[in-house]
């Protein structure tokens, strides 16, 4: 069976949280993953020695020895570096985790025929939590499509939708977590306030979220696990009017729509 040589143009966060998850299936598929960064030789080492894998402070000179391209810088870096690569590739997959560049923006940056894929992770993918969206321009085959199960797989669980659906909905997987964050940061300084320690109220939120996520995970209706938690007249029923009130369903979905427009340029 041959076996993929995987190249990662940018070595941040997003690209080391990748990187990790594909090295700790021992089974992967690659044979040769060689991560690039012009400008933090430091980290490149740090990465090197890490993961044992190789590096190079130029993407530009790994190119023709390797069959997949990941492209894991920011979105105003991609012009360039697709226009680099266009003169350059020859038939190599070329994957962006970059927010906005979907594959017809690469597409019509490449020469004709390169298959080209479009995924969108969030920060979970660092501990292989990601909930990913992705979308596969027109050129993208079966072989193709194996190599991206496996890169996805390695840091969570993932969904195909058309690019417009993922520009949509990055504003739901990508952003939403630091929503959640910020909901998180509420009910601990609440709890706090009641004289609880800052650990202790980590523990309770953190735990109150796990055991809601399973319950979610199980496969209840929305509605019935609101009514098991809110008796008619109740305390919860008095504290979910006051959210009726301030229309936090609305807020959630003001903000998204913020997202997305501000995403959208």
């Amino acid at each position: 069976m041959t076996r993929s040589k995987l190249l990662m143009v940018g070595a941040g966060r997003m690209a080391e949280a990748i990187l990790s998850g594909i090295v700790k299936n021992k089974k992967n598929s690659f044979e040769i993953i060689t991560v690039t960064n012009s400008t933090d030789k430091k980290k490149l080492e740090q990465l090197k020695h890490k993961y044992s894998i190789q590096a190079s402070g130029d993407w530009e000179s790994q190119l023709a020895s390797h069959d997949i391209i990941l492209l894991a810088t920011p979105p105003h870096t991609h012009e360039d570096i697709l226009k680099k690569l266009a003169s350059k590739i020859d038939g190599q997959l070329i994957i962006t985790v970059a927010a906005g560049i979907d594959p017809s923006f690469m597409e019509e940056r490449l020469p004709r025929g390169t298959p080209v894929c479009w995924i969108m992770p969030n920060t979970a993918a660092q501990v292989g939590q990601s909930m990913s969206t992705y979308s596969c321009g027109k050129y993208v085959d079966k072989s193709h499509r194996k190599i991206l199960s496996e890169i996805l797989s390695s840091i969570g669980v993932s969904e195909e939708f058309s690019e417009q659906h993922v520009h949509d909905l990055t504003a739901i997987t990508g952003s939403s977590p630091a929503f959640v964050y910020a909901f998180v940061e509420a009910l601990e300084e609440s709890a706090i306030g009641y004289g609880v320690s800052s650990e202790q109220a980590r523990k309770l939120v953190v735990n109150m979220f796990k055991g809601s996520i399973a319950m979610l995970e199980e496969g209840h209706d929305l509605k019935d696990l609101i009514q098991q938690v809110a008796s008619p007249g109740g305390s919860t029923a008095e504290g979910l009017e006051v959210l009726k009130k301030l229309d936090f369903s609305a807020i959630i979905k003001q903000a998204i729509t913020a997202t997305n427009n501000h995403a959208r340029g």
